[in-house]
């Protein structure tokens, strides 16, 4: 074998190998919506699969997605924003109706076997409310900046604090 093709292939593999990783799945209320936040790691420049799905009952439910086809009973109500690093489906009028086990399923292109995936139970009566924390979990550089313009700003003089 010709030792470019041969280090080509151990890429590939290593890339594979590594892939995604669901960090976690949390949800909240955000209004009337069921706001699912799904964090991962990436190390792989591989496209990446997804799906949100809700298990009720033992039957299994695809809300949203590019794996599974979704319900037609959802599709007018889901919603999906995706950053670096994180996809965040909106469930929008959420009911008791909707409560159960929701998974977020991740999955690179033409790789059935690197699956990885992360459930959290929903009720109704137990979630909070998104507000508050959501700003900071979602996005803290906004917070870091501010912090090192008042450190550069009380160094020179600008204020006292």
């Amino acid at each position: 074998m010709h030792p470019a093709i041969g280090i080509a292939l151990l890429l590939t593999v290593l890339q594979v190998s590594r892939g995604q990783k669901v960090t976690s799945l949390t949800a909240c209320l955000a209004d009337q919506s069921l706001r699912l936040d799904c964090r991962y790691e990436n190390t792989t420049t591989l496209p990446i699969q997804y799906e949100f799905s809700l298990t009720r009952e033992t039957k299994k439910h695809v809300l949203y997605g590019t794996v599974g086809v979704p319900e037609h009973t959802y599709r007018s109500r889901t919603n999906l924003t995706s950053k670096y690093n994180l996809k965040v489906l909106y469930l929008s009028a959420f009911t008791t109706k909707d409560e159960g086990t929701y998974t977020c399923e991740l999955r690179l292109s033409g790789q059935p076997s690197s699956v990885s995936s992360q459930n959290v139970s929903v009720l109704r009566d137990k979630l909070v409310k998104c507000e508050g924390i959501s700003l900071l979990a979602q996005n803290t550089s906004w917070l870091l900046l501010l912090l090192l313009s008042l450190s550069l700003l009380q160094a020179t003089d600008f204020i006292s604090l």
